[in-house]
């Protein structure tokens, strides 16, 4: 596996978007200017991107649904809060463990869900299967210390998509790894001649890679010498798990990571790609909402949530913002108690308490009351007293899409959960 392109062991990535119907136009997350650094960044799994209609004359179009069995959406549920597609997952992600196919830090939950749907073996044989022709993109991806600077460089960055083609029935075999920057810049693929070893292995060697820029007319070779690295630009990669629908792929490279890559994007996902990327998220909202009409009230959920996105502009009143709940985290209780908490700078925090008590369908009344700046074990406290309705739109026990404050729109992420 060369040495330089690690985008080798093809993993790769994918997304799509989800919305509602929101006069909302300010897609920005609240950036205080008076303080920095306020928790308000996306800590997630998997991977973002755009949404994307698979085309591909060797995969049924009904054989590509949207479909995913309780096993399939376990592991993506684990997935949802890990950055940079396994980059940057938590500590307490993070949990190591080892086997004789693993050799590098993975989280256990999503070792554990990616366990349970190797053990149901999926597609048999899938490298002779049609299924597994196609454009994938990577979602979740291990971190082995001998890849290359270009998976550490682009691989986490949620800001590009990465996505991985098979092409396996036709005269000239291949496997490609493709980073694509954006729409309008383009994007960067590097090939590799493939063959089939057995019904699970395919062998690739990487022979050309280039550059396609949107703002030139011819590609920019990539500066690989392939036929001077010799075994280094060789690599195999399993697939252990491939979906019935065709949507789902798990696989094992030789260098020992795993890979986990999509055709068609569980809508959540598709939501904290939207967001993680910063393009047309309240699109990717109403796109979400509606395809979750559910019946039914939407609770409350106690536990802590971070804010990832809100439509309201920035501000110069920051204290007014987090006294508001337009920053930081909120922390729901069972007996009715709500608290916003924003992190200011030096280990100083922002606190406000308050309750909140059903009046209507999925509509809560709020008061907030109990202000402080706490540093420590020391508070200062702060007279602010802000009453609102919190009206929930979606909420699973890992996502939640709200209306609160002067209605402005909300996407919260469950943490520690």
């Amino acid at each position: 596996m060369a040495c330089s392109i690690d985008l080798a062991n093809p993993g790769l990535r994918f997304n799509h978007l989800p919305s509602i119907n929101t006069s909302f136009t300010n897609q920005r997350r609240i950036r205080p200017r008076s303080v920095i650094a306020f928790p308000t960044s996306l800590d997630l799994k998997h991977p973002c991107q755009f949404l994307r209609r698979i085309s591909c004359s060797a995969v049924d179009e009904e054989q590509v649904q949207q479909t995913f069995s309780d096993a399939e959406n376990s592991l993506i549920s684990t997935l949802i809060g890990i950055q940079g597609r396994g980059r940057s997952a938590s500590p307490q992600q993070l949990k190591v463990t080892s086997s004789s196919l693993l050799n590098s830090p993975i989280s256990m939950e999503v070792e554990q869900a990616v366990a349970v749907l190797e053990a149901t073996k999926g597609v048999p044989d899938p490298t002779s299967s049609s299924l597994i022709e196609g454009r994938w993109q990577l979602i979740f991806t291990t971190r082995p210390g001998t890849a290359s600077p270009i998976q550490r460089t682009f691989v986490g960055v949620d800001l590009f998509s990465v996505f991985q083609e098979i092409y396996l029935q036709t005269n000239d075999p291949r496997v490609s790894n493709i980073v694509k920057f954006s729409d309008v810049i383009g994007e960067l693929k590097v090939e590799a001649a493939a063959a089939i070893n057995d019904g699970k292995r395919i062998l690739f060697r990487f022979d050309k890679a280039a550059f396609s820029f949107k703002f030139l007319p011819f590609k920019v070779p990539y500066p690989v010498p392939f036929k001077l690295l010799g075994d280094e630009a060789k690599g195999w990669l399993d697939t252990t798990y491939l979906s019935e629908s065709g949507n789902l792929r798990i696989s094992r490279g030789n260098k020992g990571t795993t890979f986990v890559l999509q055709k068609q994007t569980e809508p959540r996902q598709n939501l904290l790609c939207a967001i993680s990327s910063g393009r047309s998220v309240t699109q990717a909202i109403d796109e979400f909402m509606s395809l979750n009409q559910t019946k039914g009230e939407q609770q409350l959920i106690e536990g802590e949530w971070q804010m990832i996105w809100s439509s309201q502009m920035e501000t110069d009143s920051w204290i007014e913002n987090a006294a508001n709940g337009l920053m930081g985290s909120q922390i729901v209780k069972e007996n009715g108690r709500l608290k916003f908490l924003v992190d200011i700078l030096f280990g100083a925090k922002f606190s406000m308490n308050g309750t909140f008590e059903k009046c209507d369908t999925n509509v809560y009344d709020v008061v907030m009351d109990d202000g402080a700046i706490v540093i420590g074990p020391y508070g200062l406290p702060v007279e602010l007293v802000t009453k609102f309705k919190l009206e929930v739109l979606y909420s699973d026990d890992k996502i939640r899409i709200s209306r609160g404050y002067s209605k402005i729109l909300f996407v919260h992420i469950r943490v520690g959960s």
